[in-house]
């Protein structure tokens, strides 16, 4: 599966969703892009899966009809810390994603 990771998360997330191709919205030269495009822009390159911590996002968009599905983490902050604990649920969940599902795993 493809996933993107929003510029609010690690990059080396990455490396914790082995079996799946993984890239980060800064390394992909996107970090600055605003919701809505970044969205457009992750389905037609192909990702499948977006996962952020931009509560903002959930509220902003209607990701029902993005073309995507979307993993929130709940997390106490956006560091490697807090968020590398919760890879293992994201690994379990990925395989039930649908198009337009939004699962929220928290810590």
């Amino acid at each position: 599966m493809r996933i993107l990771l929003d510029e609010n998360l690690d990059w080396r997330l990455c490396r914790d969703l082995k079996g799946h191709e993984v890239d980060s919205v800064p390394l992909l030269g996107w970090a600055g892009t605003r919701n809505g495009a970044l969205l457009r822009r992750a389905v037609e390159a192909g990702f499948g899966v977006f996962i952020t911590m931009d509560g903002g996002l959930f509220h902003e968009q209607n990701l029902a009809k993005v073309g995507l599905a979307v993993i929130g983490l709940r997390a106490k902050s956006n560091r490697l810390i807090d968020t590398r604990p919760l890879m293992p649920s994201v690994l379990a969940v990925l395989p039930k994603l649908v198009v337009g599902s939004i699962v929220f795993i928290d810590s």
